[in-house]
């Protein structure tokens, strides 16, 4: 286990307390057919992962079913492989369109759903138009505390706020651009990690500090893996400097100070 307070610098822990590894799957809007992403999502779940995510909307603007083709091949190869994978689509629910995407668990079961609570302008131009989600749900995985928005939605505090307020640990980001020092932001004003998949072709990875862990681009096909250390924390240590030293000393084996930020606290 790994957890950070704030202060100095200290060394680093080089093992990995509560890991999860992710792979991000990010290509343009449509570039992709179902039985070509199929494949790639079956090679590298083969290889081992706990969380796939693919880019907004990648199967194009035409609305599908949750129990369409799309949803149910990779809902058959989450259970095949024993991994987690969100799938974002515009999605028909009998009566409307949403941007969703879908959390499909190890079993190939959908455990959890997010629609895009601020669509952009044109997605309301779309026919049948984009209706606007109303939830920001956060799915207990069984390596953590997952929570997803999609593109635009980096742009309105509130849906990051929601997240928070439900413990998300990592936050799964689709969508059509790269954004960059917004979702940096949300990163570091809530301690969770974010882990893009976008139609640019690009993935980054945000740190719980704040920091871009991960930055990786391909025109055609991105797939960038990366695996969280989701036993990490950030705590205040005004009042605690006590604490701190006896949880340090008594559990020298598994609890490290990573980082100690003295320019934060009121002690610098």
């Amino acid at each position: 286990m790994r957890k950070t307070s704030h202060g100095q610098e200290a060394t680093s822990l080089t093992a990995i307390g509560r890991p999860v590894r992710v792979v991000s799957l990010s290509f343009r809007i449509g570039s992709k057919s179902l039985a070509e992403i199929a494949a790639v999502v079956e090679q590298e779940a083969t290889g081992g992962c706990d969380l796939m995510v693919l880019p907004e909307t990648w199967t194009g603007p035409v609305p599908e079913h949750m129990d369409g083709p799309v949803v149910t091949a990779l809902a058959e190869l989450a259970r095949r492989h024993h991994t987690y994978i969100v799938c974002p689509i515009y999605r028909w629910d009998g009566a409307q369109c949403l941007n969703s995407a879908i959390l499909i668990d190890r079993q190939g079961e959908v455990a959890c759903m997010y629609d895009k609570a601020y669509p952009y302008w044109s997605e309301f131009e779309l026919k049948p138009p984009v209706q606007i989600g109303c939830d920001a749900p956060v799915h207990a995985a069984d390596f953590g505390r997952v929570g997803m928005a999609i593109c635009f939605d980096v742009n309105f505090p509130q849906v990051w706020q929601r997240l928070a307020d439900q413990g998300a640990e990592v936050v799964v980001w689709p969508s059509a651009y790269s954004a960059g020092l917004s979702l940096q932001a949300h990163a570091i004003n809530h301690h969770f990690a974010i882990v893009t998949a976008t139609s640019t072709g690009d993935c980054q990875v945000y740190d719980i500090t704040g920091e871009r862990i991960l930055d990786e681009q391909h025109e055609d096909l991105n797939i960038s893996r990366i695996t969280l250390d989701l036993d990490r924390g950030i705590y205040h240590e005004n009042f605690n400097i006590e604490k701190r030293d006896r949880l340090l000393r008594e559990r020298a084996d598994d609890v490290m100070q990573e980082q100690w930020l003295a320019r934060e606290s009121g002690l610098s």
